[in-house]
């Protein structure tokens, strides 16, 4: 079973991918923040990491640096989920190391099948 971190400080938006994720068969994870991410990933390396960037705390944009900064999770997927859509701010998700940039508002189904194309890609 595929683990999944989504991070996200807006309820209904964490609610409708948990659902989602979990009929896909996915082991959902729950954050609210960048610092509930690190929780998650001293105990865990997810298969892909959902990231909204705007988020009270630690940051999206923060979090992912700490991500990539750790070898331990360089197969885990990072997809920054954001309402910032100005071409600068997806540049530099993508510089960061995101492995995509999705904006909102966006399609649960086709973000859950970009998700799957990237395992396929990746095997």
């Amino acid at each position: 079973m595929k683990k999944i971190i989504i991070a996200d400080d807006e309820h209904k938006i964490l609610m409708s991918l948990e659902y989602s994720f979990k009929k896909n068969g996915y082991d959902v994870y729950i954050a609210r923040d960048g610092t509930e991410v690190l929780d998650f990933l001293k105990t865990m390396v997810p298969d892909v990491i959902l990231l909204d960037i705007m988020m009270p705390n630690l940051d999206g944009y923060s979090t992912l640096e700490i991500i990539k900064q750790n070898e331990e999770f360089e197969n885990t997927k990072v997809i920054l989920l954001s309402a910032k859509n100005n071409p600068k701010d997806i540049a530099k998700g993508m510089e960061m190391g995101a492995d995509a940039y999705v904006t909102k508002p966006y399609s649960i189904k086709k973000l859950m099948q970009q998700i799957e194309e990237m395992f396929i890609e990746g095997e």
